[in-house]
């Protein structure tokens, strides 16, 4: 019971943290609804029996977007979940072409935790496209988008049937959502 408190509590932060961020698509949709939708994916994924890997779909973007320190991840919910968000972080220093990149080439390598929470914002974004697709985004970046994420997701496989599937499902969405 102890361990959903702290679920609640890391989505308070993450609410607080991403509170002025916003989603790219037209319905400018507060943040917070894609961390709940990735830590409820993952949660399904897992049927409710990794908390401290909800905990990390929550804070799955913290450092990356609004710079937490790692240490206070670390010191609030423990060095297990730091080190999934660390695993899950793009540098974004480096220019996003090679970010992407990167996250190709990554994909296999990434431990079961991370490749669970890469997925589930995989699809996440992919649903977001559908739904609610960026004003400024052409029909080509969207579907370049879904192959790139599609790319991403080919190294994850095998990770967790019934996630890659909700994968696959809105993969197939976005692309029918360009057709006329």
């Amino acid at each position: 019971m102890k361990e959903w408190i702290a679920v609640l509590k890391a989505a308070d932060a993450a609410a607080r943290w991403h509170v002025h961020q916003r989603r790219k698509g037209a319905a400018q949709e507060p943040y917070i609804n894609h961390l709940l939708e990735v830590a409820s994916l993952v949660a399904e994924a897992t049927e409710g029996r990794d908390p401290e890997l909800v905990i990390a779909a929550l804070l799955h973007d913290a450092i990356e977007d609004q710079e937490v320190p790692r240490a206070m991840i670390a010191t609030q919910w423990g060095e297990e979940v730091a080190r999934t968000v660390e695993e899950v972080t793009d540098d974004k220093s480096i220019p996003k072409v090679d970010r992407k990149r990167k996250q190709v080439e990554s994909a296999a390598k990434k431990s079961d935790r991370a490749k669970l929470i890469k997925l589930a914002d995989k699809t996440s974004n992919l649903r977001a496209i559908t739904a609610s697709p960026s004003p400024d985004w052409s029909v080509k970046r969207r579907l370049e988008y879904v192959a790139w994420a599609r790319e991403v997701v080919a190294g994850l496989r095998g990770t967790n049937a019934w996630l890659e599937a909700e994968f696959d499902r809105a993969a197939e969405a976005a692309d029918q959502s360009v057709e006329p």
